[in-house]
């Protein structure tokens, strides 16, 4: 788990750089417990909803700055006790979510869906962190709650590059960890992808180029349109 990599690292490794530009791990453990704190107020109504911290900045950029400024006002172990915090508090909340109730978050999303983006964007954060540290992730069957929210995205992934989505249905075959098959979409669709769930899942978080997924393959102009445009998060 990411808490236990985390876990008991001296003060400089708290600082190693990770791939994403301008943060270090401390910077990246501060977002997440940010955005915790704000998953669990947004199912709630907190003060701290999205929407409430939202109105309080200029940008979405600046919204996510925020949390990283909170960060770098504690060690690392100060922060990694704010994420365990909030990050307990996230899952009572959402685990007593009804499935069916429509959390406010960005355009709005079901319960199910933001339970899976909060995983997706703690795994997606967690690489970074095992980048930083020179750390190998281990990848397991979860992924497949990332692949869903991933494909059930691209609709809006098309949105976002300002294109329509094609007409012809999309087929997505992974293999996971453990190799059992995760599907969606038709069986007989023109257009599929198939191959590994961990570069899929990957392309889609923007930690991979497409170019670089050399196990996946795309067969159709939709399947090589949705790696294109991939985006899991909002």
């Amino acid at each position: 788990m990411l808490w236990e990599l985390v876990r008991g690292l001296d003060p400089d490794a708290w600082l190693a750089p990770t791939p994403a530009w301008g943060w270090d791990v401390r910077d990246t453990i501060a977002h997440l417990a940010d955005t915790d704190e704000m998953a669990a107020d947004t199912a709630t109504g907190g003060p701290r909803a999205l929407a409430a911290v939202a109105a309080q900045s200029t940008s979405p950029e600046d919204t996510t700055y925020r949390g990283v400024l909170r960060g770098r006002r504690l060690p690392g172990a100060g922060v990694l006790a704010w994420w365990e915090r909030a990050s307990a508090r996230a899952l009572e909340v959402l685990g007593a979510l009804d499935p069916a109730t429509r959390v406010p978050w960005g355009l709005g999303m079901k319960a199910t869906s933001f339970v899976a983006a909060r995983l997706m964007e703690t795994w997606a954060h967690g690489l970074d962190v095992h980048a930083a540290l020179g750390r190998e992730p281990v990848d397991t069957d979860r992924l497949a709650h990332v692949a869903w929210l991933a494909t059930r995205a691209l609709p809006y992934a098309h949105s976002v590059a300002g294109i329509d989505p094609p007409a012809e249905p999309l087929r997505v075959e992974l293999t996971l960890p453990s190799g059992a098959t995760w599907v969606s979409g038709p069986e007989d669709a023109p257009a599929r992808i198939t191959g590994p769930a961990g570069e899929y899942c990957r392309v889609f978080v923007r930690r991979m180029r497409p170019a670089d997924a050399r196990g996946l393959q795309a067969v159709g102009d939709a399947a090589g349109r949705a790696l294109r445009v991939a985006r899991a998060y909002l």
